[in-house]
């Protein structure tokens, strides 16, 4: 493609917790424009741990954030960067700023500065320090380094989702960039980062609009080239409100216990806020093809569960029989039997249709799993109480264990043929012996049954019914 261009994507998460569900989507579109069609070889995506804040940093939800990608199958470049070692890094960037007067020293702190936020507030005017044109002594005492940003006119950010956005700049104040005791503040550390990483594009949630505006402001004042940004919007629950704990899972990995499939999870959340036409299910290698920012749209998106599992239902049905089961079988509540994984291995095809998560595998294969002799009660043991039902099952399993080939096809033939000869429908014959064989769980179509339980265990069910 001859309008490829190098691209340099990251992924930049606070170690707080788990992979939230709205990082995962921004991890996948900035994975997906940095590996996609559009991206020209040496094209990257970089994961950046923002850990300037020490007293929340959690070594465990750095790695629930990366084994959350790593689940998804979401893969960066190279090592991930950590902000809290660059620190050294970030004060050599103020110390530019200071040189060229784009920065100043601060000494207005503790209740001193919170009495000049409230009478700004109160006058309804821009905080200014009254430090930020100082030309005369300097106390000894430790201070913070703020931006010294524009007074007047307006700061513009040209955003590929949101156009361009502009921020009146008496509504922007001078940003702090080192705290008192030397610790870079978060948006010093992105900007510098950012920077240095050599990222192209900025693709994040619109919750960072104003980081925007404010982030510019400072590029500017490096001399640096701006990246590309691209804020995207937020993820709501199906009520409209902010995604939060009463609209269920929020984690990535809460969504992998509940038996969805990285594929499933990665298709519903590159629907929440991106579209294609009418797509529903975009496969990766198509999203790989098809992604672009163009396509993103500015309207929050809602997250509908149930939609969620449809799509998850569909790659489901595509894994090959055995990787369905070896991945069902962990949410059975014990080990099944040597036995019983031979039943769910034959009878994948059908369970597959069943479920739409790995963890609905227990209840579709209940039928296959039942404890022989069957506990038949209720309404279930209705069909066994009607009249003939017992030399039907007599009948029905001399047959079967007459034959020689144990295939539902077969299996079907031979009890259509039995009721064709006795002149009986098959309505009066399927009930008794699937009451018999399934204890009244839910099945597919008896020959599929039959030949799911295989022929030892469906002789076995018909005879303890006998």
């Amino acid at each position: 493609m001859a309008d490829r261009q190098r691209i340099v994507t990251r992924f930049a998460p606070s170690p707080t917790g788990y992979l939230h569900i709205g990082g995962a989507r921004t991890a996948l579109f900035n994975w997906l424009y940095a590996r996609g069609a559009q991206a020209a070889p040496g094209s990257q995506f970089l994961l950046r741990i923002e850990d300037t804040d020490r007293a929340r940093h959690n070594a465990d939800a750095v790695k629930a954030i990366t084994d959350g990608l790593t689940w998804l199958g979401l893969d960066w470049d190279g090592e991930p960067i950590s902000q809290f070692e660059r620190a050294e890094r970030h004060a050599e960037a103020v110390r530019s700023l200071l040189d060229t007067g784009h920065a100043y020293r601060c000494w207005l702190a503790g209740d001193e500065l919170e009495a000049a936020r409230q009478t700004a507030r109160d006058s309804n005017t821009r905080f200014t320090s009254p430090w930020r044109d100082h030309t005369g002594p300097t106390p000894d005492g430790p201070y913070s380094v703020r931006l010294k940003a524009p007074l007047e006119g307006h700061t513009v950010l040209q955003d590929k989702v949101q156009g361009e956005v502009s921020f009146p700049n008496h509504a922007l104040d001078d940003m702090v960039l080192l705290r008192s005791d030397g610790t870079p503040t978060y948006m010093l550390a992105v900007v510098v980062d950012d920077h240095d990483m050599g990222v192209t594009h900025v693709i994040r949630g619109d919750d960072h609009l104003i980081n925007g505006g404010r982030q510019k402001q400072l590029f500017d004042a490096l001399g640096w080239d701006l990246p590309i940004f691209s804020h995207i919007p937020l993820i709501h629950g199906e009520d409209g409100k902010k995604l939060s704990k009463r609209h269920g899972a929020l984690g990535v990995e809460a969504y992998r216990d509940q038996g969805y499939l990285p594929e499933g999870v990665m298709n519903g959340l590159l629907r929440l806020g991106w579209s294609h036409g009418d797509d529903e299910i975009i496969p990766r290698e198509q999203a790989l093809k098809l992604f672009d920012l163009g396509g993103i749209t500015k309207s929050a998106a809602r997250l509908d569960p149930e939609k969620m599992a449809a799509t998850n239902a569909y790659y489901l049905q595509q894994m090959e029989d055995g990787a369905f089961i070896d991945g069902g079988v962990k949410f059975l509540p014990k080990g099944p039997s040597d036995a019983q994984m031979e039943r769910l291995y034959r009878g994948a095809p059908q369970l597959k249709e069943r479920c739409r998560l790995l963890s609905d595998l227990p209840d579709a294969a209940a039928y296959l799993l039942a404890a022989r002799p069957l506990d038949i009660t209720g309404k279930a043991a209705k069909p066994l109480k009607q009249g003939g039902a017992d030399i039907i099952l007599k009948d029905i399993s001399n047959r079967l264990g007459a034959i020689g080939s144990w295939q539902a096809t077969v299996i079907d033939q031979e009890l259509q043929d039995y009721a064709a000869e006795r002149s009986l429908s098959f309505g009066k014959i399927g009930p008794p012996i699937r009451a018999a064989v399934t204890g009244g769980h839910p099945s597919p179509g008896l020959g599929n049954t039959l030949y799911a339980l295989g022929k030892e265990e469906t002789l076995a069910r018909l005879a303890d019914q006998i």
